[in-house]
Parts: C-alpha cells; sequence; structure tokens
C-alpha cells in the first residue's frame, strides 16, 4: 500500500473554487428542478463553460496534445463540486471515461507501432513517437512484419483527444451505465491477460460492408446499446463492437445509422439514452486485447469519479441538513439541539470522513498507476455510494414535510445518489470484487 497525501493541493482548490461560484450562478436548485421536466436536460451552455472556461474538458489531457496534462486527482477535485452542485453536464461521460479510453487506446496502439518497421509518413512516425513518450516507453521501434496501420491508430486517437480537450467535441463511451470494471489494476496484467479475465463487453457487432467501405477503411455496425449515460449530448462514440477480432471503433454521433432515444431516467439530471445502430459507419480505433484494455480503463476510471462524485453528493446533502436543522424550531428550540439529531448527523459526518478518505485515495492510486489501484477503486466506489445515499436519506427525512416536495431540491440528490450507486457496478458488486481482491473467505 502507497502512502499518498489525501490533502487538497492548491491547484485542487483553485480548481473546485472556481467550479462552485461557476455553479452556484448557474445551476442553482430552482434551474435545475425546471431543467428536469424537459425532454432533454444537459445543460450544454453550462457545459462549455465548464469544459472550456474552466478547463475540465482537459484535465486527462496530456499537454502536447493540447491539454492541462493534470491526473485524476485533479478531475476527482472537479467531480466532487460537480457532485455538490448536481451539475447536468455530460463531464463524467466525456471528460472523464472517454478521454481514458482514448488516452489508452492511443498509447497501445503506440507501444505497437514500436515494434513495426520505419514506413508510413513523417507526420505518422512522429505522432506515434510523441505517443509511446507519453506512455512512458522510450524504446526505439525494433523491424517486423507488422504494417504502419498502429501509428494511424494512435492518430485517431490521439485527434480525438485533442478535440475533447479543446471543447469542440464531446464523446461518450457506449456501453450501459451499469457496466462496472473488472478486478484488475491498470498495467498490473499484460493486455493478454486482461483480455482473458472476461468477456468483451460489446453491444454491438460488425455488419456487412457497402460498397466503398473497404477502400475508406470504413466498417459497419448493427446493435442495440440501452442505458448510455452522457450519449445524448456526445458527438462521437466510442463503441466496441464484437467481430473478428473484437475492436473498439469511432463512430460519429450525427452519422446516418445512429439512433438515439432519450430515456425516463431516475436521475434526470444525468439522463440515459438508448442506442441503436443500423449500418452505422465507424472507424477502428483499437483491437483484440488492447480494446478491452482500453474499455477496462475507462470503467476503471468511471468508478473513480463517480465516487469522488457521490462523495460531493453526500457532503452537500450533509451540509444542506446541518443548515436546516439550525433554523427549524419545535417547542421554542432548534430540532438540531436534540440530542437524537445530533447522534444521526455526528454518525452521518464520520461516515462522510471515512468515504472521503477513500475516495481521495483511489483518485491518487489511478493518478500514480499504484499496483492498489483495484483495491482502492473497489473500496471507493463501495464506501462513497452508501454515504451519498445515507446522507441523501437523511437530508430528504429530516427536512421533513418540505423534504418531499418538488420544490426542495432534496429528492434530486436523493436520485443522483441512488441512480449513481448502480452506475459503474453497485456497492454489493464492489465489495464482492474487493473479497476477491484480498483473498478474504466466502461467507459459509
Amino acid at each position: 500500500m502507497t502512502t499518498v497525501d489525501l490533502q487538497y493541493s492548491d491547484a485542487e482548490q483553485s480548481l473546485a473554487g472556481a467550479l462552485d461560484d461557476l455553479l452556484a450562478s448557474r445551476a442553482g436548485a430552482g434551474a435545475l428542478i425546471a431543467r428536469t421536466e424537459q425532454p432533454e436536460t444537459a445543460d450544454l451552455a453550462l457545459w462549455k463553460s465548464v469544459a472550456t472556461g474552466i478547463g475540465v474538458a482537459g484535465l486527462l489531457v496530456p499537454e502536447e496534445l493540447g491539454g492541462a496534462g493534470a491526473s485524476y486527482r485533479e478531475l476527482a477535485a472537479a467531480a466532487e463540486r460537480l457532485g455538490a452542485h448536481l451539475a447536468p453536464v455530460p463531464y463524467l461521460g466525456s471528460a472523464g471515461v472517454a478521454t481514458a479510453v482514448a488516452l489508452a487506446a492511443a498509447r497501445s496502439a503506440a507501444a505497437e507501432d514500436a515494434a513495426a518497421p520505419p514506413g508510413g509518413s513523417a507526420a505518422a512516425r512522429m505522432l506515434a513517437a510523441k505517443m509511446r513518450a507519453l506512455s512512458g516507453d522510450n524504446a526505439p521501434a525494433r523491424a517486423g512484419s507488422q504494417s504502419a496501420r498502429p501509428a494511424a491508430t494512435a492518430g485517431a486517437a490521439a485527434s480525438l483527444l485533442r478535440q475533447l480537450a479543446a471543447g469542440s467535441a464531446t464523446a461518450a463511451l457506449a456501453l450501459p451505465a451499469s457496466a462496472g470494471p473488472g478486478a484488475i489494476a491498470p498495467g498490473a496484467l499484460s493486455s493478454d491477460a486482461v483480455a482473458s479475465r472476461a468477456a468483451f463487453p460489446a453491444g454491438a457487432r460488425l455488419g456487412a460492408p457497402q460498397p466503398g467501405d473497404s477502400a475508406g477503411g470504413t466498417f459497419r455496425l448493427r446493435g442495440t446499446i440501452a442505458s448510455v449515460a452522457d450519449a445524448l449530448a456526445a458527438d462521437v462514440l466510442l463503441v466496441p463492437a464484437e467481430g473478428v477480432p473484437n475492436a473498439l471503433y469511432l463512430v460519429d454521433a450525427a452519422a446516418p445509422g445512429v439512433h438515439r432515444a432519450p430515456v425516463t431516467s431516475l436521475d434526470m439530471t444525468r439522463q440515459l439514452c438508448d442506442l441503436s445502430f443500423d449500418g452505422a459507419p465507424a472507424r477502428p480505433l483499437v483491437t483484440g486485447a488492447a480494446a478491452f484494455a482500453a474499455v477496462e480503463a475507462g470503467l476503471v476510471a468511471g468508478a473513480v469519479i463517480i465516487a469522488a462524485e457521490q462523495l460531493g453528493v453526500a457532503q452537500r446533502a450533509l451540509d444542506m441538513t446541518v443548515a436546516y436543522v439550525k433554523e427549524r424550531r419545535q417547542f421554542a428550540r432548534p430540532v438540531g439541539s436534540f440530542q437524537a439529531l445530533k447522534h444521526r448527523l455526528a454518525d452521518l459526518w464520520a461516515t462522510i470522513a471515512q468515504a472521503r478518505a477513500a475516495a481521495r485515495y483511489a483518485a491518487a492510486c489511478l493518478a500514480a498507476g499504484d499496483p492498489d489501484t483495484a483495491v482502492a477503486v473497489a473500496l471507493a466506489k463501495s464506501a462513497c455510494c452508501d454515504a451519498a445515499v445515507a446522507a441523501a436519506q437523511e437530508c430528504v427525512q429530516l427536512h421533513g414535510g418540505i423534504g418531499f416536495t418538488w420544490e426542495h431540491p432534496a429528492h434530486l440528490y436523493l436520485k443522483r445518489a441512488k441512480a449513481a450507486s448502480v452506475a459503474f457496478g453497485t456497492p454489493g458488486a464492489h465489495r464482492a470484487a474487493l473479497a476477491g481482491l484480498v483473498s478474504l473467505p466466502a461467507p459459509r
């Protein structure tokens, strides 16, 4: 286990403060409740400000590709504030999951290209060298029988990362919101070992080609994927698809054959949608074991980020509740002075403090590529989700009658906490994974 600093750095505090100022003025309770009654609830104008004005979209993207070159620690700090305000923006799917997938794909392609013979354009060779440097692989290219295709694939991933960092495109991973990571640590296993741990999580498959597809390197996808988060606002979809071999594909969300149907979700501040592909044109990003590893990287990142978000939800729900019980009076005294309520809130504070440590440790492990990442992620996701649900339930109950009304935002926090607890693996699934990771015996 690595010793890490769980305190917020000056940069993380500055980022959180900037988000607080923006969201307090643009995502108040009244605006949120009104937006949940619309057919599509994502606030794209607010997302533009968050993505480019504050720079959340490019936090994970290296500086060489136009991003901030930050880490999961900074993104987790941002997620806490976005969760505290229930911001209806697609940061989780785009700045978190899709960016992590694209980074993993670019680095895998660059590592494969290190074994390819010199060839291709000078731009492709330079890009491959840059991505190898970003991934920490400085080995010279070796002679072999592979083609220069990995360099082109690295170019596609790097181009996507540039667009994401600039805020000119928003992306989403086309998997159900409930899909969770496997019990592995990023980088702990070889790509072949990763691929053998679980079936490729694909909801789409390769379809019959159309005339001219082979010349342009275009493939066709068919299939349906239900309950995808942040896909309604996405310009680009990262679609895992079954084929020979299985692969991860880039799909233009506005292309012919792509259909998006909004879903009435429990948490309408993060609306889900159903995707269907009917001969949709697609470009391969990575194939085989590298595709599995890229998808896994995105799911692990999603679990870490949503754990941090749940921490923000829990803390805001507690703060709202404490403020209310200090003002609400019964029998000529504040209800917060009653010992029973003090004990409930003190227990909740302790639960959130423990969840904060777990969330910060998971973000730090993922940022450093620590071998303890899998354990930290499972612990953080389960602890933070339990804390958020408990805090939101107490918020509704201790606000009394007003807490059950549509006009009060308490129900929005409860819905976000419950919906997010299912996303990227339930607390129970993560606890089961944790038991295996630390060799706990199964119950008899």
